[in-house]
């Protein structure tokens, strides 16, 4: 292995110094070239990953969300609004078993109106004095209920696809909530030639192009009871805000922490110049001789 690592170091300082004996001319002939190589095969190279025309994949395109700025926030009425598409639409399908009815506290409720919101499930509780199991009404400590009892009822009432969980799919998915609205609003007609099974929808932006969740947002699915209007890019917009905090409820604490933290170091760093430039570099640069005793 030495003898090997030896010979190929030889054989590269002899590279270079055969590259530098040319004449000027060739040696920027040479460079252009292996510049012009090097971009067109990273040029190549994005242009593969970005565009699959073999599978007609779609990547989805960067929406200007409000809460995409360095201090930006979430908007906490989208994430009201988004709990209720959430709650008419997605619930019916879709668990977030991570979630319990407390979170929404302080963000987009009341503590007086969770606690309605909660007491409207009933929950499975026990055992109760006598051994058996009884059911209450829901309460903050609860979780948001599960749609199905089991996977396996899941993919049967939904022709074997089992639906995710919608805590963490922001999180989850390549593209964040710029994937999921173009998921929720991307379905259209398959191109010529594309055969679809039955049961299953053309969406471009699902990896693969066939999914099984039909098209569940469209114009006023839903009436909204701030009596905002319910578009379908509204509707998209407003479940991605809400499943983005779902994903991320320390979102708006870490940019208000980050902030402080920007204040902080904007006035300790120019203390901190002003010691080692003004203060410590003079007792750093300071001569002390001794003198041999006489």
């Amino acid at each position: 292995a030495a003898v090997r690592l030896t010979s190929n170091y030889i054989l590269m300082l002899s590279c270079m110094m055969s590259f530098a004996s040319l004449p000027r001319g060739r040696k920027v002939a040479l460079t252009t070239l292996g510049v012009l190589t090097t971009g067109g095969a990273g040029l190549a190279l994005m242009l593969h990953q970005s565009v699959k025309a073999s599978d007609l994949e779609l990547h989805p395109p960067s929406f200007p969300w409000s809460h995409n700025g360095l201090l930006s926030s979430l908007d906490h009425a989208s994430i009201r609004r988004g709990y209720q598409v959430y709650k008419q639409v997605c619930a019916a399908c879709h668990s977030m078993e991570y979630l319990a009815f407390r979170n929404l506290v302080g963000v987009s409720h009341t503590e007086e109106e969770v606690k309605a919101l909660a007491e409207e499930i009933e929950v499975v509780d026990g055992p109760d004095e006598s051994g058996e199991m009884f059911t209450r009404p829901g309460k903050l400590s609860d979780y948001f209920p599960k749609p199905y009892a089991n996977p396996e009822a899941a993919r049967a009432a939904n022709s074997g696809a089992l639906p995710p969980d919608l805590s963490y799919i922001v999180s989850a998915r390549h593209g964040g909530e710029d994937y999921v609205f173009s998921l929720l609003t991307g379905y259209c007609d398959p191109p010529a030639g594309v055969p679809l099974r039955e049961e299953l929808y053309y969406n471009p932006y699902f990896p693969g192009q066939a999914i099984a969740m039909a098209p569940p947002i469209y114009n006023e699915v839903l009436e909204y009871e701030d009596g905002t209007p319910a578009t379908m890019s509204q509707v998209a917009k407003d479940v991605c805000t809400f499943l983005k905090w779902a994903a991320e409820p320390e979102h708006d604490q870490r940019k208000c922490m980050g902030l402080k933290l920007l204040m902080g170091c904007a006035v300790v760093i120019p203390l901190v110049y002003y010691l080692k430039r003004h203060r410590w570099s003079v007792l750093k640069s300071r001569k002390i001789a001794y003198r041999p005793p006489k």
